[in-house]
């Protein structure tokens, strides 16, 4: 089956369609912000697992009847996963006396449980958290941009971080919106996103560089570099889609049978792996033909500054021209 995605002849499209969600997202997590978990923000988690199906409204119904003697539990945040029968309570940073009073009244209410997580993580911690997460994907674009400049060239690896950019700040927007809880799983489905779509970025890039180089050889019937760029595109995006379907099965499956801890991790690889294969297709390749072309356009000037530069004048006249008198 033969492909035409013509995605420099649509190229004003395509980066019109990934311009408006980047800012979307971008509203999203200024004017909603980020629903930031213990992890970052400090607190108590606490993760039950029930032997029988639970009860939902005893639950919340024991926690809010220790409001009056525990006030921190009005900010509490219950999930509940019923293909465990798991609760992760999470709440503001509470003592061993607050603690063991709401273990012993749910156990009282709810029926036997058994504690698979319990941890407290203080704001320093969180803070701390926060300043990791931030330098490992600085760190991880340096590197991306490092590795894509020395195996191709410095606009290849402009348009791939770019590509990435969008698609890091398509998935915290939508998280924001979404208003999933951000924890330290959150950050590695971010860089796991990176790996993915900048592998799937350089697919393209090396067939566009092989194309390229196959064209310079040619003396006859030489391509334009946009025809090449369409060409490259139209013989590796099926394979991109099928290796991004395959992927996405996996994905979905743990969206489902995962369990309410994993929620944010598998939604954000979701949404990250979507807009991951959509940016190495739609966004990646017309950057780079852009960047390709302003380069051209720039060095032509230059070249034609220096021409007339060059040109030697005769009282106030170029040497070149012809002066009848």
């Amino acid at each position: 089956m033969k492909i035409n995605l013509k995605v420099i002849q649509r190229r004003n499209l395509f980066l019109g369609i990934s311009a408006i969600m980047v800012i979307v997202s971008l509203i999203s997590l200024f004017a909603i912000k980020l629903n930031l978990g213990v992890d970052f923000k400090g607190g108590e988690l606490i993760q039950l697992k029930y032997d029988k199906k639970i009860d939902q409204n005893a639950v919340n119904e024991t926690l809010n009847s220790l409001i009056g003697e525990i006030p921190k539990l009005k900010a509490k945040r219950v999930q509940f996963s019923d293909t465990d029968n798991t609760v992760i309570i999470k709440t503001e940073q509470l003592d061993n006396t607050q603690k063991t009073k709401i273990m012993s009244e749910l156990s009282k209410k709810t029926g036997k449980y058994q504690v698979v997580k319990n941890e407290t993580v203080g704001a320093v911690i969180g803070k701390e958290l926060t300043a990791n997460a931030i330098q490992s994907l600085i760190i991880g674009s340096i590197l991306i941009i490092i590795y894509v400049t020395i195996r191709f060239e410095f606009v290849y690896a402009i348009a791939g971080i770019i590509a990435l950019l969008h698609d890091v700040i398509i998935c915290i927007g939508l998280i924001a919106l979404l208003r999933y809880e951000v924890d330290t799983p959150f950050i590695a489905a971010i860089l796991t996103i990176l790996g993915y779509s900048i592998n799937d970025t350089i697919v393209i890039f090396d067939r566009i560089r092989e194309n390229d180089k196959r064209n310079e050889k040619e003396k006859h019937n030489k391509k334009s570099f946009e025809e090449i760029i369409e060409e490259s595109v139209n013989q590796v995006c099926m394979r991109s889609l099928y290796t991004s379907i395959t992927t996405l099965f996996s994905v979905v499956l743990l969206l489902i049978f995962g369990g309410e801890s994993l929620r944010t991790f598998n939604m954000t690889l979701f949404i990250g792996m979507i807009f991951g294969t959509y940016s190495s297709l739609f966004v990646a390749s017309p950057l780079v033909y852009l960047m390709r072309k302003f380069r051209k356009v720039k060095k032509k000037d230059n070249r034609n500054d220096e021409k007339k530069k060059s040109v030697k004048t005769i009282n106030g006249y170029d040497a070149e021209e012809k002066v009848l008198v």
